[in-house]
Order: C-alpha cells, then sequence, then structure tokens
C-alpha cells in the first residue's frame, strides 16, 4: 500500500483516518510470516463496514448446495425398487447366466463411495477445471446430463438387454460420484472462507436431503404404482435441485455479503506483500493443524454410517407398537435419523457447545450407539442370531436411535465449522477441502464396517 503514492486505498479514507481502540490494537500485531500490518489493517478496515447477509440470502444458497451435493445419491438409492424389482427382475428381463439383481445396492455402495473418495481427495491438491467457480460449474453441468441419461434409460425397455442397462447405471452412478466428489469438496472449501455457520448450513442442507428423499419415496408411493414413474420423478427432482443450485451460484457474486468475504478471502491468499504469484500451499502442515477436528468428522461419520442404515434398518418391532410392523422402519429408522440429523444441525445455528477443544469427548462416546443397536432386535433375515438380544423395548430402542440422530448431525455440523477455523486465514479453503474430504472417508469406513455387524451378531 505505501509504494502507491497518490492513490487513495479504497479500505481507507485519506481524510478520515482509521482510529483504532485498545481492542482494535491487540489485533494489530505483525503476522507470524513476518510480514508488515498493512495487510491487516485492510482486513480490520473492511470488517468495520462487514455488509450483513440480508435476509439469510447467502446462507439459504449454502443450504441448497448442500442438498444439491447429496440429491442424485440420495435419489438412486430411493429407487431401490425401481431397479431390483423392476428392471432387473426375473420377470421383466431375459433369462441370463449373470444374476444383476443379486447385491445390487453392495454394487451401488461401492460405485459411488470409491469415486467420491477418491476425488474429493484428488481435488484438493489437483484443480479439476480451474478455479472453484469453473469447478462447481463444470461439476454441476455433468451431473445433470447424467441424471437426463438415466431418465432416458428409465424410458426405454431394456427387457433383452439387461447385462448392458447394469452396466450402463454403473457407469453412469461412477462419473456422477467423480463429479460429485469435486462439487462437494469445492463447496465445502468456498463455504470455509464465511463465518462457520455457514459451513453448518451445508452439513444442514445434506441433512434435508436424507428428509427429501423420504419424503418423495412417500408421495410417489402413495400417487403411483409404477415403480418406472416413481423413478422418473426421483431424477427428475434431482435435476431440479441442481439446476437450482447451478442457477444460485452465479447469485452469490452479486451479493454484497458474499463479495466482502470473498475480497477478504483473495487478500488473506495474496499476503501483505500484494505478490501475484500463486499461493504456495503447505498441505502437510494444514492437514497437522486441522487434524483434531478433521479426526472429529471422520468419527462422528464412520460410527454413523456403521448402524444406519445397515443395522438400524434391520431393527424389528412388534405388532403392538405404535406404528405396528408395516411403518415401523420407515418412521423408527429412515425418518427418525434423517428429521432428528436435520435438527441437530440446524441447532448449531445458535449453540456451537463444546468448543474446539473438547468436542472430541461427544465424538468417542458417539461409539457406545454400536454396541447398543447391536443389543436391539437386530435380526438380518438370512443368519441366525446368537448373542442375546438385551434391548427389547421399542420405546428405549427409538430414544436410542433419536439421540444418535441428533448427535450426528449436531457434532459433525460443529466439525466441519471449527475445522477451517483452526488454520490461517488464507489456508481455510484447502482445510474446508480436507473436511469433505474426511467426511466421505468416514462414511465410506462405516459403510465398511457395516459388513460385520452380522458377523457379530453370530458370536
Amino acid at each position: 500500500m505505501g509504494d502507491r503514492k497518490g492513490e487513495e486505498s479504497p479500505f481507507i479514507s485519506s481524510k478520515k483516518p482509521v482510529t483504532l481502540n485498545p481492542s482494535w490494537e491487540s489485533q494489530m500485531q505483525p503476522d507470524t510470516n513476518g510480514k508488515g500490518s498493512g495487510s491487516m489493517m485492510m482486513r480490520i478496515a473492511a470488517t468495520l463496514q462487514t455488509p450483513v447477509d440480508k435476509y439469510k440470502i447467502v446462507f439459504f444458497i449454502f443450504i441448497l448446495h448442500g442438498l444439491g451435493t447429496l440429491m442424485p445419491w440420495n435419489m438412486f438409492i430411493t429407487a431401490k425398487s425401481y431397479f431390483e424389482e423392476f428392471k432387473l427382475s426375473e420377470n421383466n428381463t431375459i433369462k441370463t447366466e449373470i444374476n444383476y439383481r443379486g447385491n445390487f445396492m453392495q454394487n451401488m455402495g461401492f460405485a459411488s463411495q470409491i469415486p467420491n473418495v477418491l476425488f474429493n481427495w484428488i481435488n484438493i491438491f489437483i484443480n479439476f477445471g480451474g478455479d472453484l467457480t469453473s469447478r462447481i460449474v463444470y461439476s454441476i453441468l455433468m451431473e445433470i446430463v447424467i441424471l437426463i441419461i438415466t431418465v432416458v434409460l428409465a424410458m426405454l425397455d431394456s427387457y433383452e438387454w439387461p447385462g448392458i442397462f447394469f452396466f450402463a447405471t454403473m457407469s453412469s452412478i461412477v462419473l456422477i460420484n467423480m463429479c460429485n466428489g469435486i462439487y462437494q469438496s469445492t463447496i465445502y472449501g468456498l463455504v470455509a472462507a464465511l463465518p462457520p455457520k455457514y459451513t453448518g448450513a451445508v452439513v444442514l442442507g445434506s441433512n434435508i436431503s436424507g428428509c427429501f428423499a423420504t419424503l418423495m419415496s412417500i408421495l410417489c408411493a402413495s400417487f403411483f404404482e409404477s415403480q418406472r414413474t416413481s423413478a422418473i420423478y426421483y431424477f427428475v427432482t434431482a435435476i431440479l435441485v441442481l439446476l437450482l443450485c447451478f442457477d444460485t451460484y452465479f447469485a452469490l457474486p452479486l451479493n454484497k455479503f458474499f463479495r466482502h468475504y470473498e475480497m477478504l478471502s483473495r487478500q488473506n491468499e495474496k499476503g501483505s506483500s500484494g505478490s501475484k504469484a500463486p499461493l504456495k500451499v503447505p498441505y502437510w502442515q494444514i492437514f497437522k493443524k486441522a487434524s483434531p477436528q478433521l479426526f472429529n468428522v471422520f468419527f462422528t461419520f464412520f460410527v454413523t454410517l456403521s448402524v444406519f442404515p445397515a443395522v438400524h434398518s434391520d431393527i424389528k418391532g412388534s405388532e403392538d407398537f405404535i406404528f405396528g410392523s408395516k411403518y415401523f422402519t420407515l418412521v423408527t429408522c429412515f425418518l427418525t435419523f434423517n428429521v432428528f440429523a436435520m435438527l441437530g444441525s440446524l441447532t448449531t445455528s445458535w449453540i456451537q457447545w463444546p468448543k474446539p477443544k473438547f468436542l472430541v469427548v461427544p465424538v468417542v462416546l458417539r461409539a457406545v450407539f454400536i454396541p447398543l443397536l447391536i443389543f436391539c432386535n437386530y435380526a438380518p433375515s438370512n443368519i441366525v442370531r446368537t448373542l442375546p438380544v438385551l434391548i427389547t423395548n421399542e420405546w428405549l430402542y427409538w430414544i436410542i436411535a433419536i439421540i444418535m440422530s441428533f448427535s450426528s448431525g449436531y457434532l459433525s455440523s460443529l466439525g466441519m465449522m471449527y475445522a477451517p477455523q483452526t488454520v490461517n486465514a488464507k489456508y481455510q479453503i484447502t482445510a474446508g477441502m480436507f473436511a469433505a474430504a474426511v467426511l466421505v472417508s468416514g462414511i465410506f469406513a462405516g459403510v465398511l464396517f457395516s459388513y460385520l455387524c452380522p458377523l457379530i451378531i453370530q458370536l
């Protein structure tokens, strides 16, 4: 700033210099890189003029993007009956030597989680498609194209070519999750430059996605008898949500609140020297610094996916329970988890407790939900259970399910919010991407662990 004589700063008027009181003086210390306090001065002056997120527009846009990051996956798993009972059933396909229907959901899980995890991590170190804006735009567009192809496949009669349909579907799932890995990682990186509650908004949106998918499943089952029609509506809904994400993303640069934090992020990246050279990112140092919160994120999702939905959905209730056996799993498992995980995420907008240092305590204690739910009436139909059922009361099981679901949404949001705050401001975007990568890694590790649960009850 000092070498540009005769030019007024866009942040500090030369006629009315900023007067520092003691609380501001405490922030005017030299930075850790030994730079001068010029850039700090600019950041303080800019902070004094921080605009307001009017009508919470930016907050709701990031909720929408959180919804968009999981919408394709939720619609694919919601269409389970369409794949297994319609497209690949023995009555709707010619006889083949390969049973494409068997283990379809497990195959879908691996086809989605592996590319999602890989591209979340790769996106941290390699810029796929350029800057953050380009990566978000290209990934959303690719997902829309793949979903359109999926809708076309649903409309076609695949009776004579079930193998082609199976491999086309799996290829679509792999491609859409490669794109989603980039999209999810980039969104968490982008929002990391904003106040922490906006990261919580993305997590909240991802939890709303589950509620939305469950609601769609109930509505389609009520209004449509055709599984093909229901599936088409699932995929078209996902397309519409992604189109909204695409449209609202371009509205962000028009918002003063978002532009303010984007400007601060760029100033932090350039540093006080004003150099235009690309910022050299110390990835390992960022990872080490953020590792306590990264562990919290990973372990929260690991515990959750270890029991949901694999164990959770196989816990049986009695006919005498308030929902009966018909709606028992739908209400006590899927609806309960999605609603209370969403409420847990929403709660972090007002309450952030415990603080970062002590968040690990409730995160680790959540491991108790794995044995608790296994000791409920969890009995997969294809095996004989030898481990005793200790929790037979459905109300007690439901209370455990509610606490597990709420704590999943609450603690995962806190971990995602805290992670970018543990590093220097100019590295918050990278820390946000690391948090997204360990999030999907925790999901994948939990899914793998869930395969051991049927073996545990046979001990």
